[in-house]
């Protein structure tokens, strides 16, 4: 009888994680929905780095202007864009600019995928529902299927009125946990044409040092 009970309880379970499951990707299937449906987004956002073992705590801020893959990624002082084609980065304190191809590995996470990288590659976990100053944002867990990354799981906090992802919380494997923070997310915004644009003749005129890998 024991045995009976006991196996009626692993199938309700079951059911329930799978009911879950469903409900977190059914909310990502709106989330990623909404932000295709954008001509262009802007990003502002705080990012902290904290690993209490290596006694490292980082905090900094940066901001991203997305359209299509095209991306202006503005973090640590240095500029990335990314044009459609080639990826440049320019570093003002060392007068260098660097300019490679589109990063082919499929499981990079560049500006471009940072609001749609959940579609794949992720088991999910219904989590937690906060109040947040009046929001309600509900988090669903994310562990990746590939068990060799580096990451152990991710935590999308997503605003259940705008469907906009509000926070990421990321751990690794090595106990770092990184925390990004949306503070401002605008969309469909008045975008200069020129925008995704890189200008080389400026950047030699400034006496800019050109790298190409």
């Amino acid at each position: 009888m024991k045995q009976i009970f006991l196996l009626m309880a692993l199938v309700a379970v079951s059911v329930s994680n799978a009911q879950d499951a469903n409900k977190a990707k059914a909310l990502l299937d709106e989330v990623y929905n909404k932000v295709k449906g954008y001509d262009n987004i802007f990003v502002d956002f705080k990012y902290v780095l904290d690993n209490k073992e290596a006694d490292v705590n980082t905090e900094t801020r940066g901001d991203v202007t997305l359209q299509g893959d095209n991306y202006l990624f503005n973090y640590l002082g240095s500029q990335q864009l990314f044009d459609g084609k080639k990826v440049y980065t320019i570093v003002p304190e060392n007068e260098e600019v660097t300019i490679e191809d589109k990063a082919e590995d499929e499981n990079t996470i560049t500006p471009s995928k940072m609001l749609t990288f959940y579609k794949q590659g992720h088991n999910y976990q219904w989590d937690i529902l906060q109040n947040v100053q009046g929001r309600k944002i509900q988090y669903v867990k994310l562990i990746p299927i590939d068990t060799n990354t580096e990451i152990k799981s991710i935590l999308l906090g997503i605003d259940v009125e705008t469907k906009h992802i509000y926070k990421l919380i990321e751990t690794g494997k090595n106990g770092t946990v990184t925390t990004i923070t949306v503070n401002s997310f605008k969309t469909d915004q008045n975008l200069s044409k020129t925008l995704f644009n890189f200008d080389e003749g400026k950047y030699k005129d400034e006496g800019y040092y050109i790298i190409r890998n």
